[in-house]
């Protein structure tokens, strides 16, 4: 992002220069250098205390600027250097768990040099879930504004709305829920769905999917090619990404659990293209209680839909004003579809973080907006990381059991021999 910055951008710090911490010190310099465009200027709060009031900071803080905009924004030392405070109650002290210098900063500059801010509209009232810290902060770094939405209670979705979201409902739409989504796409609209954990049927949800060629299949999906530690149903999907929704993924592992799956379905809509991005191997097995079928199943698909309204329609009073127009206008609806909201659970981003479930994510969601792309840089751990292995339960035992164990034998064996010679 900052080879491509084409505005000027001031950072204040804003500090006892002699008291800061020596990795944002280095790394405030490093990063700076990386782009002529970025100006760091340190002011003493000890020497020049007026700079407090003028900031209303006590300190200890970055102030991020761009003239172009006339927009800033204030970043705390204490949002680089991340502590971690539940260990206050079990250790007496807080421990430092991890460091978003680069994050932080390259989310502020986005957010300073941008002219607007896309917004995002998320469900309400079918027992969705809501997204965790982690998801809401990559979120908020990519400039994405997220505001609650109740369709029951609104006769249609708003004119802002650049990305209407829906976040594993655990029951279905209504009747007249399912004719407004259908009204937004029909406009050229954005809709991004992660599939729920449901009891019941959801035939408007499966509606809409159908219209867009995909269809949900019974059961939970299992790979025994592609799983964790023998768990069939921890499953590291094939990922098939192309442009910027393969930005930053360093090494295609994503992991899902407990994962419904889909198919595509026929349509009759010839301007129908549904492209899979996460499936499962050929050794894919949608289980349900009384079966198991085998086969590749889609776990993540975006549906798009070019769709002409004819000129005809418009108003009379326009017509005059578009003679010389094309009889015809192309706006694309977009449905992208995530099979389980496990990808995004903090119970598996948290512990495992060298998968590649965020990244993915947060590029699958700025791939529906024109203007943006995925600038959000994780916070790097202070802690030690967990690699993760396929199958390495089986390697585990190989390599903690059988080899030793072969060993003991062929000693007993060469000790034998050699006592009875």
């Amino acid at each position: 992002m900052l080879k491509k910055l084409d505005k000027k951008v001031d950072l204040k710090v804003i500090a006892e220069q002699d008291s800061v911490d020596t990795r944002i010190k280095t790394f405030v310099k490093k990063y700076a250098a990386l782009s002529g465009k970025v100006k760091v200027e340190w002011v003493d709060s000890v020497l020049h205390p007026s700079v407090l009031q003028k900031y209303n900071t006590d300190g200890n803080v970055i102030v991020v600027s761009c003239d172009a905009t006339g927009k800033s924004t204030t970043i705390s030392f204490s949002d680089i250097i991340q502590s971690d405070y539940y260990s206050y109650y079990t250790t007496g002290s807080a421990s430092e768990s991890s460091f978003d210098g680069e994050g932080q900063l390259t989310s502020a500059i986005n957010y300073v040099t941008s002219e607007e801010t896309s917004k995002i509209y998320r469900t309400s009232g079918h027992g969705e879930a809501t997204f965790s810290s982690s998801v809401s902060d990559l979120l908020t770094k990519n400039n994405l504004e997220t505001e609650e939405i109740n369709l029951s209670m609104s006769p249609e979705i708003p004119d802002d709305c650049d990305l209407l979201f829906l976040y594993a409902p655990t029951s279905d739409i209504t009747d007249d829920e399912k004719t407004i989504i259908e009204k937004y796409l029909s406009d050229g609209g954005k809709v991004y769905l992660i599939l729920g954990d449901t009891t019941s049927d959801t035939p408007n949800l499966d509606g809409i999917m159908s219209d867009y060629g995909l269809k949900k299949v019974s059961g939970y999906i299992a790979d025994t090619q592609r799983c964790y530690q023998g768990n069939y149903y921890a499953i590291f999907p094939q990922l098939s990404l192309s442009g910027d929704l393969g930005s930053g993924i360093s090494n295609q592992m994503v992991l899902l659990l407990n994962s419904p799956g889909m198919e595509k379905t026929d349509t009759d809509n010839d301007n129908l293209t549904v492209t899979p991005f996460m499936q499962t191997s050929d050794s894919g097995y949608a289980v349900t209680e009384n079966d198991q079928t085998q086969g590749q199943y889609i776990l993540g698909a975006v549906s798009t839909n070019a769709i002409s309204a004819d000129s005809s329609d418009s108003d009379s009073e326009d017509e005059d004003d578009k003679s010389d127009a094309t009889d015809t206008d192309t706006k694309t609806a977009r449905l992208t579809v995530l099979a389980s909201a496990s990808m995004i659970s903090s119970d598996i981003t948290d512990q495992l973080t060298t998968l590649d479930n965020l990244t993915l994510f947060v590029n699958s969601v700025t791939e529906n907006f024109d203007n943006v792309n995925n600038v959000a840089i994780e916070a790097k751990s202070l802690s030690t990381e967990t690699n993760t292995p396929m199958h390495a339960g089986a390697f585990s035992i190989l390599v903690i059991f059988i080899i030793p164990l072969a060993i003991l034998i062929l000693g007993f064996v060469i000790w034998m021999r050699r006592r009875k010679a």
